[in-house]
């Protein structure tokens, strides 16, 4: 008998194995192939637009795609660099071979933890409690707790042009009956789709009409422990090119044979709006002349280039057509054809903050079978589906990140409160308090969690402590020492160019000016902190008026979240409670009056409602 069995080797589920056995929990991972274990079926890179701060979150808890991704790195590069802080994120190109060759290196080698190849066709229930699954031979394997990170392979078919093939991403089989057997159990499921771009020979690309984009000359890590492991100037380039009217004029005349635009009349899955395939882009943008496209590598070990943003389920010899119309790409060769995958998902609704289903006791789910997409969406959910069943078998609380704690927590909040009607991606307008959710600040927002639940050992621990103690040394130095308005001290502002100084003014308050980096300060008084001190502090100081707004902000928020709603309350009993918002809170069963007001739906009114029953009920305080 295992304490947990995880369900899936993608990327939620080597988190969820991982932190449960690191927790100490003996732990099976069951993958329907042991050679896909960590794969990306889709491009090879790591972080993005929010997802790269969701993977210093997962560093920061203790989890391990940001240290499995430096050690993979092609090529590395921060986003929005010339933006704000709150819209920086890391964007790595990782290799295809390389991060999931790791990834089974740490698994085999992390204790209490077991890895078997075989398909999961049912689970093993007894009065609406988990108790372990059952193999498709019949075979069964008892458990306290299962983890279903299936990904993309429930009943998953392959769409391109008129035909369906049920099959997995690499032609696997795929599970076929696991999500009927939920769907009998209580749950409601959905269908979602997803798609991926054409591979093309890396030899047959004319590479003088395209434009190289190289990595930063700034040497990067996702993890906090800041180790490098490549060399800036052995980055391989990815390069940009545009779709062209030809390309746009293939499409619009073949768009009947996509399998989305009547190729296939018997698609039910929606597509991700976020990351929509190129028919879609054509069709929803037809004002756009032209779109912009990724050559990008996949790998050292072979040269397969990956189009991002070019997916599509066009049929093969279209396909064709519309690659050689790209400049650059007019004799390409195409290694792998694009496709679209249409696969089961559930509703996350039916799910608690904690990723515990709220249908059977003791089974968590976690990634594209709760409705997201993306490796980064799927890892963190299964971090923490893992996080909370092991506390769950401890007999501790299970841990809930806050919208203002964590992008983990604006991702999960999201999907248990609203739902998903398309696969779900992370975007940095999806949180109130971005300016409060870094790249720079994970460790200082969540290390603290990660070692109070045994993930973050006591070395790393010890660095992160230093770390805030040079930065709240950092900051006593720039408020006790001052400028004063000499002459060489004005000539020097001159040349920045920043206004001259009438009296004499605080490091703190001179860093404020915009034009003003650590660079002009270290000219008269030395700095002896790393970048990492230096860059948490000057954002601080040079945004401390607007992170004061908003943890005042998120105060407001965090009150509402702390008026718990009673498990046993009878929303029947409400008076005139408007139909639709009682129909949402039966069904959602929010914790707190916060995530109440969070669900569609359910407005002020209903709220105010909700209140008056509590205090005159259960005696609450308004």
């Amino acid at each position: 008998m295992y304490e947990i069995i995880v369900v899936g080797g993608g990327h939620a589920g080597c988190e969820a194995a991982l932190a449960s056995a690191r927790k100490g929990h003996k732990t099976l991972l069951i993958t329907g192939n042991i050679n896909n274990i960590a794969d990306m079926p889709c491009n090879p890179s790591i972080g993005g637009s929010a997802k790269g701060i969701v993977v210093r979150e997962i560093d920061a808890l203790g989890g391990e795609m940001g240290r499995n991704a430096d050690k993979s790195l092609l090529q590395i590069k921060m986003l929005n660099s010339a933006k704000g802080p709150a819209v920086q994120a890391l964007r790595a190109q990782a290799d295809k071979i390389t991060y999931p060759k790791n990834m089974f290196k740490t698994l085999r080698n992390t204790k209490n933890l077991e890895i078997r190849e075989a398909l999961v066709e049912d689970l093993i229930i007894d009065d609406r409690t988990v108790h372990g699954v059952i193999l498709e031979d019949g075979e069964q394997i008892t458990s306290s707790i299962v983890i279903l990170t299936t990904g993309t392979y429930l009943k998953a078919d392959i769409l391109v042009g008129d035909t369906r093939t049920r099959q997995g991403p690499h032609g696997e089989k795929p599970s076929n009956h696991l999500s009927d057997k939920l769907g009998e159990y209580g749950f409601n499921i959905i269908r979602l789709k997803t798609g991926t771009p054409q591979r093309i020979d890396k030899s047959s690309i004319d590479y003088t009409k395209t434009k190289e984009e190289k990595g930063d000359n700034h040497y990067w890590t996702f993890s906090f422990d800041n180790e490098i492991h490549y060399k800036i100037e052995d980055q391989i380039s990815c390069h940009l090119i545009y779709t062209q009217p030809e390309t746009h004029k293939i499409i619009r005349e073949n768009l009947n044979k996509s399998s989305m635009y009547g190729g296939l009349d018997d698609i039910k899955g929606v597509g991700p709006r976020y990351c929509p395939s190129i028919e879609d882009k054509v069709v929803r943008f037809a004002d756009k002349e032209k779109h912009q496209l990724f050559l990008e590598p996949e790998s050292l070990y072979y040269d397969d280039i990956y189009i991002q943003g070019f997916s599509t389920s066009m049929p093969r010899d279209i396909q064709e057509k519309m690659v050689h119309s790209l400049p650059g790409l007019e004799n390409a060769k195409i290694l792998k054809y694009a496709y679209a995958i249409e696969y089961d998902a559930i509703d996350c609704r039916q799910l608690k903050q904690s990723l515990e289903t709220k249908v059977i006791k003791n089974l968590y789910t976690a990634g594209q079978i709760n409705g997201t997409s993306g490796y980064e969406e799927a890892a963190c959910q299964g971090l923490m589906a893992g996080i909370n069943a092991s506390l769950s078998l401890e007999g501790k609380d299970p841990l809930i990140l806050k919208r203002n704690e964590a992008y983990i927590g604006v991702l999960i909040d999201d999907l248990v409160t609203k739902g998903v009607i398309d696969p779900y991606r992370l975007l940095t307008s999806r949180a109130e308090y971005r300016l409060l959710l870094r790249h720079d600040n994970a460790d200082i927002r969540l290390r603290d969690y990660g070692y109070e639940i045994g993930l973050v050992s006591q070395e790393r621990y010890d660095k992160f402590l230093l770390k805030k103690e040079q930065i709240n040394h950092l900051f006593e130095y720039l408020k006790s020492n001052k400028l004063t308005p000499t002459s060489e001290v004005q000539e020097y502002l001159k040349t920045i160019p920043t206004t001259e100084l009438k009296d004499g003014i605080s490091l703190y308050d001179f860093l404020k000016r915009p034009e003003i980096k650590f660079k002009h300060i270290e000219h008269f008084y030395p700095i002896l902190e790393s970048d990492e001190v230096k860059d948490t502090v000057e954002i601080y100081i040079k945004y401390e008026g607007y992170i004061a707004k908003a943890l005042k902000e998120a105060e407001k928020m965090i009150d509402l979240d702390n008026k718990k709603i009673p498990k046993d309350i009878n929303y029947d009993k409400i008076h005139n409670l408007a139909s639709e918002a009682k129909q949402k809170l039966k069904m959602i069963q929010p914790t707190s009056i916060g995530q109440a007001l969070r669900i569609s739906g359910v407005n002020p009114a209903d709220i105010s409602l909700i209140m008056v029953y509590l205090k005159k009920e259960y005696h609450y305080e308004s």
